[in-house]
């Protein structure tokens, strides 16, 4: 069984232990993560060369920036780790794995430059129905900073020209899901409304879960039907976003 992991940290200096803890009792055999802000001279060295894995620390000072972490039980020497083409502001890293092109993603939020956001989704878009054109098996793991409907924002936080919830880059998911990729924890548990994955940092919304879910375990269709499980972790950290863990029956190792 497969387990696999993506989180936005928030900062991988801010919280190296929470992320070190919890890879050492959660152990996912790949892990994908966002938002680390942190070059990979700056990574802790407790993270940045961590026992079991291979790994690739995309990040760009103190903005943006992915990683992706492979368990060197799926793969005997080091997989090939590349950028795709979309990949700007170190928002894109991604490695091939078996027969899995597997890609830690963060596109960006639109609140500065809303037209960049929806550049980065038609690529990705362009890049996933090539992908697939070609034969390729794709696991795309991060924060696409979309919510794909109102059953996906809790009520209270519901509102129709915030960016994040608007038509546009909510077409623009569907078209990506369109080109043969799962949404994993929607098929799993599709009518869940309490599914939510970021909490704005204040009146104890994440207590309350009054949140959004913007992170995403998205799988070729063949993967995705055999995804097990798919799990929030709310309890995990101190980031506005939660770990999301996903388990599958498929063996690259």
């Amino acid at each position: 069984m497969l387990k696999l992991a993506t989180w936005n940290v928030n900062g991988i200096r801010a919280r190296e232990k929470q992320v070190h803890d919890w890879l050492q009792a959660e152990r996912p055999d790949l892990v994908c993560l966002q938002e680390i802000k942190a070059g990979a001279e700056h990574v802790p060295a407790s993270l940045l060369n961590l026992e079991g894995y291979w790994s690739r620390w995309h990040g760009a000072g103190g903005y943006s920036g992915v990683a992706l972490l492979v368990a060197r039980s799926l793969s005997a020497g080091e997989p090939r780790f590349f950028h795709p083409p979309f990949d700007v502001e170190a928002r894109a890293v991604a490695a091939q794995v078996g027969p899995l092109t597997v890609a830690s993603l963060y596109v960006p939020n639109g609140g500065k430059d809303y037209p960049a956001k929806l550049r980065f989704l038609d690529a990705l878009i362009d890049y996933v129905g090539a992908a697939h054109a070609a034969g390729g098996r794709l696991l795309l793991c991060g924060d696409l900073n979309v919510t794909r409907s109102d059953l996906d924002v809790h009520p209270k936080e519901r509102k129709p020209r915030a960016i994040g919830q608007l038509p546009d880059e909510r077409e623009r998911v569907e078209r990506l899901l369109g080109c043969g990729l799962t949404d994993v924890a929607r098929r799993l548990a599709p009518d869940d409304d309490q599914l939510f994955t970021w909490w704005a940092p204040w009146r104890n919304l994440r207590q309350r879960n009054i949140g959004w879910r913007i992170d995403y375990v998205l799988t070729s269709g063949s993967v995705g039907e055999r995804a097990a499980s798919c799990e929030i972790r709310r309890e995990v950290g101190t980031s506005d976003h939660a770990p999301v863990v996903a388990t599958c029956a498929l063996d690259l190792g």
